[in-house]
């Protein structure tokens, strides 16, 4: 089965090309930014071996979907999706904080407080609670957005200001944003008989000095989706969450040895398991957009992709 993990494109008015984890971005002349999204799989911050069929349109079509029904609350970069893999949008001046939001222990949060911790990011978090309960009120844990290869870090709101990563008009507004956008995922995601779990979102500054939301968002790359029914009885039991979002990934690569710490070494991911991921995947976009899937041809990405964004190019001139 073709994936597409690398890109290489030379799109007219190309000015430069970010490699990130999961997405490849391309800068143009105009302020136009080109946003792909490969079928490239990362779990504690590595970029696994293999890419996951169907991946990146998965990614890149509920992302889309999640902007166009967050658009009246919070503006967004997006313009257009030329092909199932590629969102365009407006160039902006990315913040160098990811606005994590928390509305339950799970995760990383989880695995903090199992460690005895009770403050997250500078935020508390509640005595007697078991993982995977709700908190009283949705937490800001922010993250600095890390160079490729490196961790990202939690950072709290007091240090984000003292080091003047974001000026305190600006952050509050973030945070603003960010409640208005998990309250509108955790209403669409009723409605799907899902529980959005925590997500995390992207901002940045047009050229306007616009603060927008960039990126991706709601997706099973950025968030974590419980199925809402049976969530209380699982939780009264002491049982695992059914859940939606790539933690059965990062679950698997840790009964396989693997944490992305040093001198650790990616299990070996068979055909068999990329299909199950892949699987998992198409699942989860049904789930979240309440759509079926539609594979897109991947006989040639590459080419489908460079033809789909230079003919949407030329329309534009």
């Amino acid at each position: 089965m073709n994936t597409l993990t690398s890109t290489n494109f030379n799109f007219p008015g190309q000015k430069n090309v970010y490699h990130g984890k999961v997405r490849e971005v391309y800068t143009l002349e105009n302020d136009t930014l080109v946003m792909i999204a490969t079928d490239r799989l990362s779990a504690f911050d590595v970029v696994m071996p293999k890419g996951i069929p169907y991946k990146g349109q998965i990614l890149n079509q509920i992302a889309t979907k999640m902007m166009r029904d967050t658009e009246d609350i919070v503006p967004n970069w997006l313009t257009a999706t030329p092909d199932p893999n590629v969102a365009v949008g407006e160039a902006c001046k990315p913040y160098k904080v990811e606005m994590v939001i928390r509305g339950y222990l799970s995760g990383h949060a989880a695995r903090e407080y199992k460690a005895g911790k009770r403050m997250l990011c500078g935020v508390s978090m509640p005595e007697g609670m078991k993982e995977n309960d709700k908190f009283p009120q949705p937490i800001i844990t922010p993250a600095t957005k890390a160079e490729a290869g490196d961790h990202d870090e939690d950072i709290s709101r007091e240090e984000i200001l003292k080091r003047n990563i974001v000026s305190e008009e600006e952050y509050l507004q973030l945070e603003e944003y960010t409640h208005k956008l998990f309250q509108r995922g955790t209403e669409i995601a009723a409605k799907r008989g899902l529980i959005l779990v925590d997500t995390k979102y992207e901002f940045g500054k047009t050229k306007d000095g616009k603060i927008v939301l960039i990126d991706e968002i709601h997706t099973p790359d950025s968030s974590r989706y419980f199925y809402a029914e049976g969530y209380q009885e699982r939780q009264d039991n002491n049982e695992p969450q059914k859940q939606l979002s790539k933690e059965f990934v990062r679950q698997w690569l840790i009964e396989n040895g693997f944490q992305g710490l040093e001198g650790q070494q990616v299990p070996e991911m068979s055909d068999e398991y990329i299909k199950t991921v892949s699987d998992r995947y198409i699942e989860l976009y049904e789930n979240i957009t309440g759509e079926t899937f539609i594979k897109a041809d991947v006989s040639n990405i590459q080419n489908r992709i460079d033809q789909n964004v230079i003919k949407y190019l030329q329309k534009q001139n």
